[in-house]
């Protein structure tokens, strides 16, 4: 079977949320991915999106956090400042799921510009909630359409979400883990959490260890046994093609 970058990924991300209870999603492939869980490996999932939307049960896929189909069968909807100030300070969010255009081995994320500051060469649309949710999840998930050594840099172009190792730096303790699973289209990285590092746990099929170092603009660090992820099944096609996305809203 053919499979796309986005079904890949999608299908990936959504087995790294077994046994998770409440994610923090963001609009786009963590969208995918959160759905595809609900009916494969996480059915008791509680969804939270960034509009205020808790518990969402849309009918069809959201094309914004703002989408009218989150509320309708939703738990609860609250008012934005409860959101930050209860729901994420308050501990209750399990994973949060970022996207970004650059991270780094420590997994500081950069969503606001490529280049220089002042002459970028892009300007991408900066934060959103993406400190908060870094700072208050218990651990962050980061899916990433592209892996190369522009996106995969020692050095941000800027830090727009810093992770917990920059924050202690600047006397700040965060509550969560930051970023522990990075998934790719050629693998996944992960680490434990503040004083550690990316490195390399499971490569795509057909993508070798090689290939993934030479894709990554540091010294990418290899764990002892690299384990191959198994391709998407039949079955997760079917229900991300048929049921999560048949308007083919996010999938490409």
């Amino acid at each position: 079977m053919t499979v796309t970058s986005s079904e890949l990924l999608s299908v990936v991300a959504s087995r790294e949320l077994a046994a998770r209870s409440t994610v923090f999603a963001g609009i786009g492939l963590p969208t995918l991915a959160t759905e595809l869980a609900r009916l494969t490996v996480a059915p008791e999932l509680e969804v939270v999106y960034e509009s205020g939307v808790c518990g969402a049960h849309p009918s069809h896929l959201p094309e914004t956090i703002a989408d009218a189909v989150l509320i309708t069968g939703a738990e609860a909807v609250i008012p934005m400042p409860m959101l930050f100030g209860c729901v994420l300070q308050g501990g209750h969010i399990d994973v949060g799921f970022l996207g970004a255009a650059q991270i780094d081995r420590h997994g500081n994320l950069n969503t606001s510009v490529i280049g220089d500051w002042e002459r970028p060469d892009v300007r991408l649309p900066g934060s959103g909630g993406g400190v908060e949710v870094m700072a208050n999840s218990h651990e962050v998930f980061v899916v990433m359409r592209r892996h190369h050594p522009r996106s995969f840099t020692a050095d941000l172009d800027f830090c727009t979400t810093p992770g917990p190792d920059r924050a202690l730096a600047d006397g700040i303790r965060p509550l969560g883990a930051g970023v522990t699973r990075v998934i790719t289209e050629l693998g996944i990285l992960a680490r434990e959490g503040a004083g550690d590092e990316l490195r390399l746990v499971a490569v795509q099929p057909g993508v070798t260890v090689e290939q993934v170092r030479a894709a990554t603009g540091w010294d990418l660090r290899v764990a002892g046994t690299v384990e191959e992820v198994a391709p998407p099944t039949r079955e997760e096609l079917r229900l991300l093609r048929e049921d999560v996305d048949p308007g083919r809203v996010y999938l490409r």
